[in-house]
């Protein structure tokens, strides 16, 4: 039960880290945002992996999976913000926190066998998430900087962007050690934010105020990150995994509390669908 009770707290640590992602995109320019956030995640994680990593297992292949690894996290991150300063947390954090629903097109691919009730849970994902599209239809344009499809695009992105990250980390982890893995991809995605930010000329500065919070952002991303992989040496630890894949439904409901996000019935289905879906997923080990 320790491992559930892992992943139950990393996933509301990652809601609430959705909920200020959401609060604090919109309308900002959002490189300063993900560069503070990548950095700070850095900062946590830096000194814990230094003491206590096992860098003489990374070899040549695993230091190369970890650098690609980071590059996928960085997409991943950056159309996670995009998606929310697009549109409301009902309409993309379900599709964004679908990532699992990919993992069945990897075991396809590693050619691992695949149960009538995966494609029963990939159904429920998808039918849930078209429920939630259908519906935003209806919505004002308040709280939308964008098209519902264009943020659905994003959120779509940033869900196969979570879908490699997690693979490749865990290939890396495979060919080396788990924390110098971690060090290593998030150390490339902050790289990669701020090659970007230099070639588009980007001031990083972020606005005054929200230093702390982006800092919180960034300690809130690896501390969630930490317990699930900590929960990997404890029993049952595909608890901790499915746990915390329902950090998206968490986020939509503080959303709606929080941020007073009007959810109508027929989007709460469409929610309760997706992550069953997930649930279901997961508990089949994927």
């Amino acid at each position: 039960m320790l491992a559930l009770g892992f992943g139950l707290t990393a996933a509301l640590i990652w809601a609430l880290h959705d909920l200020l992602a959401r609060k604090l995109t919109q309308g900002a320019t959002l490189l300063p945002i993900i560069a503070m956030v990548f950095g700070a995640g850095c900062m946590v994680l830096t000194p814990v992996a230094l003491m206590l990593g096992d860098w003489s297992a990374m070899t040549g292949p695993a230091i190369g999976v970890a650098l690609v690894y980071g590059l996928a996290y960085a997409i991943a991150g950056g159309a996670l913000y995009r998606a929310f300063s697009l549109a409301p947390v009902r309409l993309v954090s379900p599709v964004i926190g679908a990532y699992p629903m990919l993992s069945l097109g990897i075991a396809v691919a590693q050619g691992q066998p695949v149960s009538l009730g995966d494609w029963l849970a990939v159904a429920a994902i998808v039918a849930g998430i078209a429920i939630v599209a259908r519906a935003a239809q209806g919505d004002g344009p308040e709280g939308y900087a964008a098209p519902p499809a264009v943020a659905l695009g994003w959120a779509a992105l940033s869900a196969v962007g979570f879908a490699a990250t997690f693979a490749l980390g865990q290939e890396a982890t495979r060919q080396g050690a788990e924390l110098p893995a971690m060090l290593i991809g998030r150390l490339t995605a902050f790289a990669a934010v701020l090659m970007l930010a230099l070639a588009q000329r980007a001031r990083l500065a972020p606005k005054q105020g929200q230093g702390w919070l982006l800092a919180l952002m960034g300690a809130f991303d690896a501390l969630a990150l930490g317990l699930v992989t900590a929960a990997g040496q404890l029993p049952r630890a595909e608890y901790a995994s499915v746990a915390a894949s329902l950090f998206g439904v968490l986020t939509v409901v503080l959303a709606a509390w929080v941020l007073r996000e009007r959810v109508r019935p027929l989007q709460w289905l469409g929610v309760a669908t997706v992550f069953s879906g997930i649930a279901a997923l997961g508990l089949q080990g994927l």
